[in-house]
């Protein structure tokens, strides 16, 4: 049981967004959201996530159904009717009976049966808790291409105002005869492109922005404003080595958990279906009362009852229980290569979010020195075009090197956060990453 309280980690938060109107609401909040207040907002909404928790909640029930077999079965009946005998109808006779069987020793098919009902409801668990993680990534990285896209616009709207001083710039010097006319055209080419460049941003933005509150079930044409994130991010003390991801992914990743939950039923189920083979034995009883009319002048009342016990064993049924548990263990090893096969997907998939994430920390710090390079450049640049000692074409050169240096950083930016997120996910703790996420922000 200490499994799944795994997946019930995630309930509190979408317990706490449940106390509100997140479920019914319309719109979206004119306040500023983080990325928690938008995962909690998301997971209240969404249906996917809430689909899961209900299969899961079916299975939970279904495996306390499972006891219902170590304790007694009751039937009651009663009846009334009449004969036709002679072409006349006789008399009515009136009866009822009350019986009751008690499962007394089974072998541990029970037992079998209800361990196998357990290890389903487990797996079905980890499957919520998968759903929702899943659910949760995608929210991040929509929130975070929703941040890079503001980023673009911010970025496309500074190089917007430096192509237009470029622009005014040349002019004044081709008024003053110092430049030709050259200048000024190569000046409003790059001023045409610059503001086609922050259209295209702004489009971007908009379908950054419906993205994400398509995520979160609204309406993609309704405005949403969400906090950045901190400046500095990625730094090495939160970084573990593999090893330490890897042990950790085979406690908390939930397709692992999963599949041990499933090989687990797989054998409870092969164990019950060799223990459906064996004896059972019951104690039973019932008591019964009837009402017959013997003549036209009498009519007799008696009761009823036995208490018995009763073994029962399968003797032969064409095969059946012998093909069924064939099946049963072939489907236990079927699971134990799935078990297999989900550890080693999850063991590449850590390495590859591990290796990544790492790479994107590296990108980040070279996107700045590069962004750092290309601003003193343009600045320089453009003091040298306006005392006559650089073309125009330098400081256009320079101004195409910012912008590609901007962009680049932003995505790398971002991309740090998606890289760590995609750690956690494949941990399978991502709320943990999240926590810590508020810890630097904090």
């Amino acid at each position: 049981m200490k499994k799944i309280a795994f997946f019930l980690c995630w309930m509190p938060f979408v317990a706490t967004a449940a106390t509100n109107d997140c479920a019914t609401r319309t719109t979206v909040p004119d306040d500023v959201m983080n990325l928690h207040q938008v995962i909690n907002m998301g997971l209240c909404r969404n249906p996917q996530t809430a689909a899961a928790y209900m299969a899961a909640e079916s299975a939970r029930l279904s495996k306390n159904a499972g006891y219902s077999a170590y304790l007694p079965a009751v039937n009651a009946s009663a009846s009334a009717g009449r004969d036709w005998k002679n072409k006349e109808w006789g008399d009515w006779s009136y009866g009822a009976s009350l019986s009751a069987s008690w499962l007394i020793f089974d072998f541990g098919k029970r037992l079998s049966d209800l361990n196998q009902l357990a290890a389903t409801w487990r797996a079905t668990g980890f499957d919520y808790d998968e759903s929702v993680q899943n659910y949760v990534y995608g929210l991040i990285g929509a929130y975070y291409n929703l941040l890079n896209a503001d980023a673009d616009v911010t970025a496309a709207e500074s190089l917007r105002t430096v192509a237009k001083t470029a622009h005014d710039t040349a002019s004044k010097k081709y008024k003053a005869g110092s430049v030709a006319r050259a200048d000024v055209l190569k000046a409003e080419t790059t001023l045409a492109t610059r503001e086609l460049e922050l259209e295209r941003a702004k489009n971007n933005r908009e379908i950054a922005k419906g993205t994400l509150l398509t995520k979160m079930s609204f309406p993609a044409n309704q405005e949403i404003t969400i906090a950045d994130m901190p400046k500095e991010f990625g730094s090495v003390s939160e970084n573990r080595t593999i090893d330490e991801l890897l042990a950790q992914a085979k406690k908390t990743r939930p397709d692992l958990l999963r599949a041990t939950a499933n090989k687990d039923a797989a054998w409870h189920r092969r164990n019950g279906a060799f223990l459906k083979n064996l004896p059972s034995i019951s104690a039973t009883g019932s008591i019964g009362w009837n009402d017959d009319k013997i003549d036209s002048f009498a009519r007799t009342s008696r009761t009823s009852g036995s208490i018995g016990i009763r073994a029962s064993m399968p003797i032969f049924a064409g095969f059946a229980n012998l093909y069924d548990l064939r099946g049963a263990q072939v489907n236990y090893e079927r699971a134990e290569m799935q078990e297999r096969t989900a550890r080693d997907n999850a063991d590449l998939d850590v390495f590859s979010a591990y290796q990544n994430y790492k790479t994107a920390q590296t990108v980040l710090k070279q996107t700045q020195t590069l962004l750092e390079s290309a601003t003193e450049s343009e600045r320089v640049t453009s003091g040298m075009y306006k005392v006559g000692r650089a073309t125009m074409l330098d400081w256009q050169q320079a101004q195409s090197e910012l912008v590609d240096a901007q962009k680049q950083n932003n995505a790398a930016k971002y991309d740090v956060f998606t890289k760590r997120a995609a750690v956690a996910l494949a941990v399978g703790d991502i709320r943990a990453g999240l926590d810590k996420g508020d810890e630097t922000n904090e």
